[in-house]
């Protein structure tokens, strides 16, 4: 059976095929009797709609009609597969099928057996009433049609050879071979990418593959809110009651709101369906074809590249038994969550490693749960302080004593040499000679992008930041995006960067599904991050975050307003890349004279020297810098103020006062 070369529909097809193949070549390739010939014709295929069973007449008919043309349309067809003539062939072959089924009635009398001849001859012989003589153009009278015979065996074998309905799920592959939109990676990139697909192409058929099998979800809830729920029924649910005590689940949509993928291709209004559990191996650029891990083929018009990154591991538990292996957890997904959710509820001690910013939310989550339990977690990394690679010394040092406070121990430059595995625990030889015995080692430092796709599909890797190497619209190569964790884009203010946050996902993928459509936007958009030590402890940031540059800090008096858990009551929003993107640099507060000279005293007596670690840093705002120019900025407890620092990043201009800057941010506006 030919793999038919066209953009006529699926169902046009098959009426055509039962007329010009015999009984023997009869069957249905797939789902859709795929085309392959051409681009035009891979990117109009359609599926066709349900239609009412043939009878067992017309098959037989068909079939019989068909085995007198079949030399013919073997001809036709050889050429169509060899030349790939899309439009002419398809253009001839509509010509020649209509001229051809002009004959098929006369054919299919032909066919007919000698009884039916009989049956005919003896009402042509009945005499003709003369009214209706007299008026040949009035329509019959209505006969009762009468009873259908049944089929004989030959013909009853041809009905069950025909489809009795276009089309049938049941027989079709799960995957479809061809999608206009195919999106490789089911996080939160894809997610904001079909939405922006979906917005500009209404009845746009987007195409999902995921290696989870998950559908796409939010990554920040599994370190931050799902470990202060009380309610663990919730929790087995994947859903989380957010700091204003609002529910909320950590997928994006309900089930509901996809299309099963084997169906994607008749959704006359488009929709979103995801292909779980499998893993794109390679692009072929010119054919425009996705090859999967099981050996499929997708076809696609546009692909967006949205693999994100693993987590990265350390030599040392590389180098390790499998013993030690099975009870370490790499954290970074549902899967990850769950496993180590468990482990807590039984386990006697957990190490945490890593400073970040995964490291100290989850050390701060595991530190709350230990108190209600008999769990020790212990936290090391090699920096002097938690999150010492983007605070400031005096302000991480501060960060490690409030982790301290929330129940966990900490061991600053520290970090392991050696794991073994005894007695069923972890033995850990740390660098200062210490010896930890353990059940369980959480490794959070980092992510390595998600690149295999790169060498087998002609694509480009940065070398120094990671990541698929992109043009300002996001585009590595024509028809191919990338967006989120795998993409290093160059700023325009401040370089090439690979960000891995989720704002940038969402950002990103937003863009480049906006870019599919025909958008053409360069990336400019500085986005953002948050980290929350808990409901009381929370910061945002913007833009190039690093210790080692100068940074010039301005600090107030917090008040109760001043917390993750009031800007999520205020605002009913958990996702504070949300509620940020969403404001407006042009609502920022003008600052009245009082607040002004407050800030100008304090910036004044601090004199760009850095506070003691004894001060409590309620809120402020830490400005990075570099040849004066302020190339990032910290909001520290200071909330709904994120348009105004991504306007200031944004603008790149040298600042003499940061005390004229400082005060834009109105640190002293809920004080008495």
């Amino acid at each position: 059976m030919f793999r038919i070369a066209g953009s006529v529909t699926a169902a046009r097809l098959t009426a055509a095929c039962c007329r010009t193949v015999t009984t023997k070549q009869f069957q249905v390739h797939g789902a859709s009797l795929h085309v392959l010939s051409s681009d035009t014709s891979r990117k109009t295929r359609h599926g066709p709609a349900h239609r009412t069973p043939p009878s067992w007449q017309s098959v037989r008919s068909m079939a019989s009609a068909g085995e007198s043309q079949s030399k013919i349309n073997y001809i036709f067809f050889g050429l169509a597969a060899l030349f790939g003539g899309g439009g002419i062939v398809y253009w001839w072959s509509r010509k020649y099928m209509r001229e051809t089924s002009k004959d098929t009635p006369k054919k299919a009398a032909a066919s007919v057996s000698p009884a039916s001849k009989e049956d005919a001859e003896t009402v042509a012989e009945k005499p003709v009433p003369e009214t209706t003589k007299s008026a040949p153009a009035a329509p019959p009278p209505a006969v009762e049609t009468p009873a259908e015979a049944a089929p004989d065996a030959e013909s009853k074998k041809l009905l069950d050879a025909v489809p009795q309905s276009y089309p049938d799920f049941e027989v079709m592959p799960e995957i479809p071979g061809h999608a206009k939109y195919l999106l490789i990676g089911g996080g939160t990139a894809s997610f904001a990418a079909f939405r922006a697909i979906r917005a500009s192409d209404a009845k746009a058929q987007v195409l999902v593959v995921t290696e989870e099998e998950e559908l796409p979800y939010m990554r920040p809830p599994l370190s931050k809110e799902l470990w202060y729920s009380d309610e663990p029924e919730l929790v087995e649910k994947m859903k989380f009651k957010q700091w204003n005590g609002k529910e909320r689940s950590v997928f994006y949509n309900p089930p509901s709101f996809y299309v099963e993928p084997k169906e994607l291709a008749y959704q006359e209004n488009g929709g979103v369906a995801v292909v779980k559990g499998r893993k794109v191996m390679k692009l072929n650029p010119q054919k425009q074809v996705a090859v999967l891990d099981n050996g499929w083929e997708i076809f696609y018009d546009k692909v967006l590249i949205a693999t994100g990154g693993r987590p990265r591991n350390i030599p040392v538990f590389e180098r390790a038994s499998q013993e030690v292996k099975d009870r370490v957890t790499l954290f970074r997904g549902i899967k990850d969550f769950k496993r180590l959710d468990e482990v807590s509820k039984n386990a006697s001690s957990i190490v945490v490693v890593g400073g970040g910013f995964l490291g100290s939310e989850l050390t701060c989550a595991l530190g709350k749960r230990s108190r209600d339990s008999s769990l020790k977690v212990i936290q090391m990394f090699p920096e002097q302080g938690n999150m010492g690679k983007v605070l400031p010394e005096y302000l991480s040092q501060w960060t490690t004593a409030k982790v301290r406070e929330e129940g966990a121990t900490v061991k600053s430059e520290t970090f392991v040499k050696r794991a073994r595995f005894s007695d069923g625990k972890v033995i850990l030889k740390l660098n200062t000679g210490e010896e930890i015995s353990t059940d369980h080692v959480v490794v959070a430092v980092g992510l390595e992008p998600n690149t295999e796709l790169a060498k087998e599909s002609g694509l480009e890797v940065d070398d120094v930041h990671g990541g698929f190497r992109v043009n300002a619209e996001l585009e590595a190569r024509s028809d191919i995006w990338v967006a989120g964790d795998a993409s290093s884009f160059y700023d325009i203010k401040l370089g090439r960067r690979r960000v891995e946050h989720h704002d940038h996902a969402v950002v990103s993928g937003r863009l480049a599904g906006e870019n599919m459509t025909g958008a053409k936007k360069p990336y400019w958009h500085q986005s953002m991050f948050w980290s929350d030590l808990g409901p009381d402890v929370g910061y945002e940031a913007i833009g190039i975050v690093d210790s080692s540059l100068p940074t010039v800090a301005v600090f107030a008096k917090a008040t109760e307003k001043d917390t993750p858990r009031a800007v999520v009551e205020e605002t009913g929003e958990s996702l504070r890349s949300v509620t940020e993107t969403e404001a407006s640099a042009t609502d920022e507060p003008a600052p009245d004279v009082e607040s002004a000279a407050k800030l100008v005293a304090e910036v004044e007596a601090e004199n760009r020297v850095a506070p003691t670690p004894k001060e409590d840093y309620g809120k402020g705002v830490i400005f990075y810098l570099r040849d004066d120019i302020i190339v990032g900025v910290v909001l520290w407890n200071l909330f709904n103020r994120m348009p105004i620092a991504r306007k200031i990043v944004k603008e790149g201009k040298q600042h003499q006062d940061l005390a004229e800057v400082a005060k834009l941010f109105d640190l002293h506006a809920d004080e008495d």
